[in-house]
């Protein structure tokens, strides 16, 4: 057995702050105590440090903030190279920059190279916990599953399932594409800290054929999600009316096919109407907001208030590479931007909580990750309130949590991540890997 405390300012969040205040756990003068990679406790420390035996290294970390790894609810794993790319919205952005990136992941070796460039990239801002798109050939996923694994990174992901629409050379088909998921699915659920999710990449590139292959796959494995992107963009939104016009809106076509459930995470919802949203919420399914991505491609502005006042499960995500970040920090300062131009103040708070809880829970893992209960697995990130000057003197006013959280959301970038550990151990260490 082997245990190690943390002593620093510790944040971390049980459940909703905007429902439930009392679940925010903030503690200025904090101690985390990790035992074989879990959360052994977490609290106050002068209510912990009296109890820990003399053979407990305790690491000061002052000026410090501790919290739990942020959960990216939908990120693509093959978009590293486009991220940043201009112009365009979205079904032109998939034509002129991302089908020509995924392309490339034809080649098991270029595969194999990017695999660690973006787990890397994920743990140098903080990210512990991921669900990926990967690209239609299954040699993509192999790539990413197995540098997870090397690294004891919780990963979700999948291969992209797309027979029409698109590229000859991104083309599978439903009866390949089932195969190929399914033997991904033998490879690699389960193994180390490894989840699998069925990805359609939307209804436009999907047949109706490969969505009912898809559903099929879902309801045979009850332990995978689905994860598949709806109502992003206008166009989007009319060209899959126009495919399937015997439906009563997008998420519909999704449903005729048994894809809207308690395991599926559908990727921006910009435009639902109120339908699918109480649809959603009835099912337990859950959306991910795509604040940086819904900007940088002019997709819209999600209703993150309406939503939750519906009951949908909320998550963030970055939606690298059409997100312009890999940051779950700045995604969250983004949503406050989002929910400024709608008329909605974000509370930072709830921000948080939808960039670590929320996303656990968005992806079924939450009784592993997500908060700092003792007994979950310890991945969490250290954040350097002085990482610059105007940081350090922003942050040295902070009176609460939550003008602590909204300094870093608005003023941190990746200098502020010291370290980022997974059940304990170092993944990232700033200034060394």
């Amino acid at each position: 057995m082997t245990r190690r405390a943390y002593r620093a300012a510790v944040l971390h969040v049980r459940d909703d702050p905007s429902r439930a205040p009392e679940a925010v756990a903030w503690h200025p003068d904090g101690l985390l105590v990790v035992e074989d990679g879990h959360v052994a406790a977490c609290g106050d420390h002068a209510e912990i440090a009296p109890g820990l035996g003399a053979d407990v290294t305790v690491e000061a970390l002052p000026g410090r903030l501790i919290c739990p790894g942020f959960v990216d609810a939908h990120v693509h794993f093959p978009q590293v190279d486009v991220i940043g790319a201009w112009g365009g919205q979205l079904l032109d952005w998939l034509e002129t920059h991302t089908f020509p990136a995924e392309a490339a992941f034809a080649d098991p070796a270029h595969a194999r190279a990017m695999a660690p460039l973006f787990l890397d990239q994920l743990l140098a801002h903080g990210t512990t916990s991921a669900l990926a798109f990967c690209t239609v050939h299954r040699t993509s996923a192999d790539a990413l599953f197995a540098a997870a694994l090397d690294r004891n990174m919780r990963l979700i992901a999948g291969k992209v399932l797309m027979d029409r629409n698109a590229p000859a050379g991104l083309l599978d088909t439903p009866e390949t594409g089932r195969a190929d998921t399914e033997g991904l699915i033998r490879e690699w659920r389960g193994r180390g800290r490894l989840g699998y999710a069925v990805t359609p990449r939307f209804a436009v590139t999907s047949s109706a054929a490969q969505l009912a292959a898809a559903g099929d796959l879902v309801a045979a494995h009850p332990d995978v999600l689905l994860h598949t992107h709806m109502s992003e963009n206008r166009a989007e939104v009319a060209e899959v009316a126009r495919a399937f016009p015997e439906a009563a809106d997008y998420l519909d076509v999704y449903d005729r096919f048994g894809l809207v459930g308690p395991r599926s995470v559908f990727a921006h919802c910009v435009h639902g109407g109120d339908r699918a949203l109480r649809r959603m919420a009835e099912a337990g399914s859950a959306v991910a907001f795509c604040p940086s991505s819904n900007l940088m491609l002019g997709s819209g502005l999600f209703p993150l208030k309406r939503a939750c006042g519906c009951g949908v499960r909320t998550a963030l995500a970055t939606d690298v590479g059409g997100g312009a970040t890999f940051s779950m920090l700045s995604t969250i300062g983004e949503a406050y931007r989002t929910g400024q131009l709608q008329g909605e103040t974000l509370d930072p708070l709830h921000g948080f909580y939808l960039a670590t809880l929320a996303g656990a829970r968005a992806l079924r893992i939450d009784h592993r990750v997500g908060d700092f209960e003792p007994g979950k697995e310890a991945d969490f990130v250290v954040l350097d309130l002085a990482a610059t000057p105007l940081l350090a003197r922003r942050t040295a006013a902070a009176r609460t949590a939550g003008e602590l959280l909204f300094l870093l959301a608005i003023l941190a970038d990746q200098r502020a991540i010291e370290r980022t550990c997974l059940m304990g151990k170092t993944a990232y260490a700033r200034g060394g890997h």
